[in-house]
């Protein structure tokens, strides 16, 4: 019989922060109490990583396991606390209601009675926003996050979906813009002036017309850039500086997470290809 060890359990509880316009996100571990009862005005939402995470929400005790979503309405009282002696490892995103709101378009705030969601989407949308904390995030790119966000927890809140009317001209002009802007940042508010839209509306379009969000889009014109600038034998920090990623880690990030392998190795067999 094989025998696996323990999972190693921190010695200190620990907490790390990072801010960004309109939202904060951490990442902490607490053996115990983690925190005693308390409440915010922004939704608190977040992923359990290890452990089990149990706290105080609605007058009863719930209890997150790792692949669940965390969804605390704002306002409401809750507390934190390791379900077991291991401790309990989570990230959590606080996002103010009204960049919710904006993006679903004057509806009732979207409510998880539980707390505690299951639903693929939500998990997958906030998973997205916690990822990489310590890394420069794209005002387009926290901004396509918002809306997956709002759109998968109206549907975890178990609202019935509305249909939108799309306008196939403005997604073909921001399609444009974006055409025009790979070499450099770009932001939502700035392709939706452009075109004359409204930030929302306009990536509604662009999804139904082009299957993909408006910084999905972009981040892979800019990897299609990136590897013909590769091919030419430019080095990789000049081909991130000019293929508009923030630097060569942000580029080779993208890229491995795109192609599931880094620009070295893909450079390597591109090259190899092409030699018979």
């Amino acid at each position: 019989m094989i025998i696996l060890p323990a999972p190693r359990v921190p010695q200190k509880d620990w907490i790390w922060r990072s801010h960004t316009s309109g939202m904060e996100r951490i990442e902490a571990f607490f053996h115990g109490r983690g925190y005693g009862m308390h409440r915010h005005d922004t939704y608190a939402i977040g992923i359990t990583l290890h452990g089990i995470q149990s706290f105080q929400y609605q007058k009863e005790m719930r209890h997150s396991l790792p692949g669940n979503t965390i969804a605390l309405y704002p306002d409401e009282p809750h507390d934190g606390q390791a379900g077991d002696a291991t401790g309990f490892h989570y990230r959590m995103l606080y996002i103010e209601p009204a960049l919710l709101q904006e993006s679903l378009g004057g509806v009732i705030l979207p409510f998880v009675p539980t707390g505690i969601s299951s639903n693929p989407h939500l998990f997958v949308a906030v998973r997205n926003l916690l990822t990489h904390l310590d890394a420069t995030v794209e005002t387009l790119e926290q901004e396509d996050g918002i809306f997956e966000l709002a759109q998968a927890m109206e549907m975890a809140s178990g609202a019935r979906p509305r249909r939108h009317r799309a306008d196939f001209r403005m997604a073909q002009l921001a399609r444009e813009y974006l055409h025009a802007a790979i070499d450099r940042q770009v932001s939502l508010e700035e392709v939706a002036q452009a075109v004359g839209r409204d930030r929302w509306s306009l990536t509604r379009d662009f999804r139904s017309f082009f299957g993909t969000s408006p910084y999905r889009y972009l981040s892979l014109r800019r990897l299609d850039m990136a590897r013909r600038l590769m091919l030419q034998n430019m080095a990789l920090t000049d081909v991130a500086a000019n293929s508009g990623f923030a630097d060569q880690s942000h580029l080779t990030r993208l890229f491995t997470k795109t192609y599931g392998m880094s620009p070295a190795r893909w450079l390597r067999i591109a090259r190899a290809c092409s030699s018979y």
